[in-house]
Order: structure tokens, then C-alpha cells, then sequence
């Protein structure tokens, strides 16, 4: 299943995506003080199932920026806004150790950095990337049980989509006063309807299509 409307077809100008699958329908308007930047694997914009255009259309300030290499320069401006404190939403792991986490005045302005990626590609695309691995980090605290279990299989019982982690962050971020309970709505409703749309594949007699990024 792909994202992105063949030539010809027509496409919301909006969300970008074919007609017959928009989500402008779902989108719900959440605020939120942090900026949210998000890295995207090219190969995820392709993919159907991918969470990201629900987020973009749905938080206040959501930057999306496609790419699996950046130049150090343009990575640089991406990374970093003037009054502002960068953190990267990735845990600690032996191939990537993260550095020492810089004390953070509670009320401090943040831009949260995250990449929209399998596991696997994530942790390259960081390797790669050494502005990118100096950032400090920001690991989910036990995430929450994920609903995209029905639509995209995990490697790890603790992975989540994209807009889940970015959800769960901007929640321990901001404490109580950020409400996000309307947008995970949504994306269960957008979780039912891609699982329909495969569910009708299979019924076809057409097996739901296994991209690199479905078997990691």
C-alpha cells in the first residue's frame, strides 16, 4: 500500500495523499508549546500505514523533513533553534551510547527531534549523522501498550508508531495540561480503516504487498 497517489490520480492537496484515503477528516487540532521535528526515512513516506501525516496535520508545530542523508550545515539548522533546547527521542543503546544529559531548567522552551524510521534504519541514520548522536536524549518511560500492532508488525514488545512515541514525549514533557486523548482517537480510527483496507486485499485473493520496512 502506498502513501503517495500514482500519477494521474488525484490527491488531496492537503494531506498529499490519493482522495480515497485522506485523513484530513481525522486530523485533530493539538497544542502544545514544544517544537516537533521529524526526520523521515524516505521509504516511510511511501508506506500507507505510516503515522506521520495523521501527526503533522494534528499538532500545532510539527516540522517534517524527508531524508536519509543530511549535510552537516543543513542537519545543523534543522537540528537547533535560537532560545531553544534540543532533545532526541531515542533511548540508550550500546551502538549508539547517548551523551551526558545537560541540566534543563523545567520551564526551558524545547525542540523535540525525531526519526520516523524502522529500528534498524533509525539507528543508521543516527551512526551517520554525529550532530545527530551528540544530541541529548529523551527515552519513553515504559511506553503505553501501541495500537499499530494491527496494522504493522514489531520487532520489540515495547515499539510503538512514530506519532505514539512523539505523543507520549510531548506528554512528559508538558504534564497534564497537554491533552492528546482526541488525536489517539483518531489514530485508532485510522489504524481500523487501514486494517479494513488490507483485510479487503486478502479477501481478494490479493496477499497485502511485505515491504522491507513491514519485516523489520
Amino acid at each position: 500500500m502506498n502513501a503517495l497517489p500514482a500519477p494521474g490520480r488525484a490527491a488531496c492537496s492537503h494531506c498529499l495523499r490519493p482522495q480515497a484515503t485522506c485523513l484530513c477528516a481525522l486530523a485533530r487540532p493539538t497544542d502544545h508549546r514544544t517544537e516537533v521535528l521529524v526526520l523521515q526515512h524516505p521509504q516511510e513516506q511511501r508506506q500507507a500505514k505510516n503515522s506521520v501525516a495523521l501527526l503533522r496535520l494534528s499538532l500545532a508545530h510539527c516540522e517534517v523533513v524527508v531524508g536519509e542523508r543530511f549535510a552537516p550545515e543543513a542537519l545543523q539548522s534543522l537540528l537547533h533553534r535560537p532560545g531553544r533546547q534540543t532533545r532526541l527521542l531515542y533511548p540508550d543503546v550500546p551502538a549508539a551510547p547517548a551523551p551526558p544529559a545537560p541540566a534543563t531548567p523545567a520551564d526551558a522552551p524545547l525542540r523535540l527531534v525525531v526519526i520516523d524510521a524502522t529500528w534498524r534504519k533509525s539507528l543508521r541514520m543516527l551512526l551517520e549523522h554525529p550532530a545527530l548522536a551528540a544530541l541529548p536524549r529523551l527515552p519513553l518511560e515504559a511506553p503505553a501498550p501501541t495500537r499499530y500492532r494491527a496494522i504493522r508488525a514489531a520487532r520489540r514488545a515495547d515499539q510503538v508508531s512514530t506519532l505514539e512515541a512523539t505523543v507520549q514525549a510531548l506528554a512528559m514533557l508538558e504534564g497534564p495540561g497537554f491533552d492528546a486523548a482526541p488525536l489517539l482517537d483518531a489514530f485508532g480510527c485510522f489504524v481500523a480503516g487501514v486494517a479494513a483496507r488490507q483485510g479487503s486485499r486478502v479477501n481478494l485473493g490479493r496477499a497485502a504487498p511485505s515491504t522491507p520496512a513491514e519485516r523489520q
